[in-house]
C-alpha cells in the first residue's frame, strides 16, 4: 500500500482562526479541547508538542494535565474564568477580524492601516466600544493580525518619455557609440 497524500486546506491561515475561534465559543467545545490536549499527553507527546499542535499556551496544558490528575474529567470543566469580561462579544470580535483584513477607508476611517489607535476610533465609532491603543494592540495579537504596509506604486512606464530620455542620453554621451 502507498504512502498517504497529505491532505491541506485551502486558506489554511483563515481556516485555522477560525476553527480555534469555534472551539473557544461554546464551553462543550472548550471542554472537548482539553479532552483532547489530555489525552495527547497520555499518549506520551509533551506539553509543549500538544500546545503547538492545538495552538494553545504550553502552561495551559500544563494546567489542565494537572487539573485531571487531581480531580479527573471535572478538572476539565469550565470553571469561573479569571479577569473582566470582555467587552466586545464573540460575533464583533469575528467582524474586527474580517474588518482588519482590509483597508480602513472601506469602513469609513480616514487612515491608511490599522494600528492601534485606528482600531480604537473604529471600535468607538462602530458599537461604542472604548478600547485603549495597548488594548487593541493585544487585540491585533489574538485576532493574529499582523500590520502589513503596502507595497510602493511605480508609476507605469510612458514608451514615448523614455525614447525622448534615451534620446537625450545618447545626444550627450562622452563617447562616440561603436560602428561605422
Amino acid at each position: 500500500m502507498g504512502a498517504m497524500k497529505a491532505l491541506t486546506l485551502s486558506d489554511a491561515s483563515v481556516m485555522l482562526l477560525a476553527l480555534q475561534d469555534e472551539i473557544r465559543r461554546s464551553q462543550d467545545a472548550r471542554y472537548d479541547h482539553r479532552l483532547h490536549a489530555v489525552l495527547l499527553v497520555a499518549q506520551g507527546q509533551s506539553c509543549r508538542e500538544v500546545a503547538r499542535l492545538l495552538g494553545d499556551a504550553p502552561r495551559s496544558v500544563e494546567n489542565w494535565v494537572h487539573r485531571f490528575e487531581a480531580r479527573g474529567f471535572a478538572g476539565l470543566l469550565e470553571g469561573q474564568r479569571a479577569g473582566r469580561p470582555s467587552r466586545l462579544s464573540a460575533p464583533q470580535l469575528k467582524r474586527v477580524g474580517q474588518v482588519l483584513r482590509g483597508s480602513p477607508r472601506a469602513v469609513g476611517v480616514e487612515a491608511g492601516l490599522w494600528d492601534g489607535k485606528t482600531l480604537s476610533a473604529w471600535l468607538q465609532k462602530e458599537w461604542a466600544v472604548e478600547l485603549k491603543t495597548r488594548q487593541c494592540q493585544r487585540l491585533f495579537r489574538q485576532l493574529r493580525f499582523r500590520l502589513r504596509k503596502p507595497a510602493p506604486m511605480i508609476a507605469p512606464n510612458d514608451p514615448a518619455r523614455q525614447a525622448e530620455l534615451a534620446g537625450r542620453k545618447a545626444a550627450h554621451k562622452k563617447t562616440p557609440p561603436l560602428g561605422p
